[in-house]
């Protein structure tokens, strides 16, 4: 809750920042038309003034005062993260599990000392970045064993420490915002190039402990790419890694922490790989009858050493939702960037790929200025940075909208897409009695598959929404695991995907990292019940 304006403690964004009436209305009329319903009996926006919460459990040390808060709109804005069920249970006043304290460490020695109170106080610690998490990863659900729980807020690690020109990378701490990391960057002709849609309320640290995946779609996909280093601080001692391009010294000790989500240390610094600010770009929209032929096409530019910006492809109705596409045609969003030279020859022969497998474009828009904020495309990144505004008008009217996002071989893919639809397609008429829409569209891609991210829209009944959303998501989440594919692709395991994730990895790699959290947290007060059981 840092700076003048404050987040909503019950949803995504700023308290400012809300869909306007004339978005709102066509939102919701959307969904009424679809699903035959006459009007919504809508849930009130929560007033922090109305809602009760426990009384704090922990005495805070007078050293750690300066640092830590108790304050009532502090907990509810830390209790949890931007998920359906999340918003669910803010606009219902369910706030059980709020932490007891807030700390804002200034220093790495704060890290150190609150940690260090936490074991000794037998107090849980969840660190937290921008509170973004989709999967109840910041959430301080613990078991009775703790005394109380303290959210570890790194927002005021928030410096560019070094920007080294010759190497290309800078040292950052990782309370650093998307948007203030950027602004840092810009002067000086460089980004780190990663923006997931979660950027404006997300932070470095945050994106190196849940493995973030960026908005560009091939090559360099996930924060993994840029990481050339790292300090955290567990409750064991710090670790740090030496900075370098890259090294096959044994495992990584990076490897380790990245994706750890706070179970393992507290990432508070980072060394990252750069580039240069793209000066040339182009962007088109390519239409398919056909949406497994779209996939083809998008499997041969992948294998075909292009590596677009941007390769996403949206199913037929996930198109026309986002109004990209009129309902009966695939769209393959297709786009390239450079900061050294013109792309328009790459872009060319993406699409004569594209024709190749039957699409068609209007060939004088592409690389024109401004082409990625216009038709389709922009249509499309309009939607998609709208997004995270729905959540708080469709949950509260009974809207179950959600999603689920995975990665599977191209071989396997139509196999797995029909077996994904047709799950979740059937857990919605089972769970809510009607029919419900279930979209796909390409995130990220691969040479040797894609990253497929479905959306599943229905509409719920309030008093049983929680038991319906729990139903549909079992049943996907099940249909990944049993057709082979990861139960996410970048939005961390978090609390909620842990019994999925169980059955992915490897049981003796599960040992060895309960063993390793053993070693790094011996009292086990870092983030419990994520990653390690």
């Amino acid at each position: 809750m840092t700076g003048t304006r404050r987040q909503k403690f019950w949803d995504w964004g700023y308290e400012d920042t809300v869909l306007s009436a004339d978005e709102e209305q066509r939102l919701l009329g959307n969904y009424a038309s679809r699903f035959g319903v006459d009007n919504f009996d809508r849930m009130p926006v929560p007033k922090a003034d109305d809602i009760e919460l426990s009384a704090c459990r922990l005495r805070i040390p007078a050293a750690l005062e300066r640092i830590c808060t108790t304050d009532h709109l502090e907990r509810l804005c830390h209790t949890y993260g931007k998920s359906f069920m999340d918003t669910l249970r803010a606009f219902s006043h369910d706030f059980a599990n709020a932490p007891d304290v807030i700390a804002y460490p200034e220093t790495e020695a704060d890290v150190v000392a609150v940690l260090d109170w936490a074991g000794d106080a037998k107090a849980a610690v969840i660190p937290f970045g921008g509170g973004s998490s989709v999967v109840g990863g910041t959430e301080p659900a613990v078991d009775g064993s703790f005394e109380g729980t303290i959210s570890l807020d790194l927002a005021r690690l928030d410096h560019v420490l070094e920007i080294d020109h010759t190497s290309r990378t800078a040292s950052i701490q990782a309370g650093i915002f998307g948007p203030a990391l950027e602004a840092a960057l810009k002067p000086e002709g460089l980004t780190l190039r990663h923006f997931p849609q979660s950027f404006e309320f997300s932070t470095l640290g945050g994106w190196i402990a849940t493995r973030s995946g960026g908005h560009f779609a091939t090559l360099y996909t996930h924060i993994d790419d840029f990481v050339e280093n790292l300090r955290v601080v567990t409750p064991a001692g710090i670790v740090e890694s030496r900075r370098l391009p890259g090294s096959g010294a044994g495992p990584s000790p990076d490897r380790l922490f990245m994706g750890s989500e706070g179970a393992l240390g507290v990432i508070t610094e980072a060394s990252v790989r750069l580039q240069n600010r793209p000066k040339f770009r182009a962007s088109i929209a390519v239409s398919f009858d056909d949406f497994y032929q779209a996939a083809d096409a998008v499997r041969v530019i992948s294998q075909a050493g292009l590596y677009p910006s941007n390769l996403r492809l949206l199913d037929p109705v996930e198109a026309r939702i986002n109004g990209a596409g009129d309902g009966d045609h695939a769209i393959v969003v297709l786009a390239f960037e450079s900061a050294d030279h013109d792309v328009e020859t790459w872009l060319d022969r993406g699409l004569e790929i594209c024709a190749e497998f039957g699409g068609t474009f209007e060939r004088d828009t592409a690389g024109a200025a401004g082409a990625q904020r216009s038709g389709a495309a922009g249509a499309w990144r309009e939607a998609f940075i709208r997004m995270p505004y729905y959540r708080e008008v469709l949950v509260p009217a009974g809207v179950i909208n959600a999603t689920f996002e995975t990665a599977i071989t191209w071989d396997r893919f139509r196999d797995f897409h029909h077996r994904c639809k047709t799950a979740t397609e059937d857990a919605i008429k089972r769970a809510t009695g009607k029919s419900g829409v279930v979209t796909c569209r390409f995130t990220h891609v691969y040479p040797d598959g894609p990253a497929p991210y479905f959306t599943w829209h229905a509409v719920g009944r309030h008093g049983a929404l929680p038991q319906q959303w729990d139903e549909i998501k079992g049943a996907a989440s099940n249909a990944i695991i049993d057709a082979g594919g990861t139960i996410t692709h970048h939005h961390a395991v978090g609390r909620d995907h842990m019994p999925w994730y169980v059955k992915q990895r490897p049981k003796l790699f599960g040992d060895v990292l309960a063993a390793a959290k053993s070693s790094l947290d011996p009292s086990g007060v870092l983030n419990p019940g994520v990653l390690v059981l």
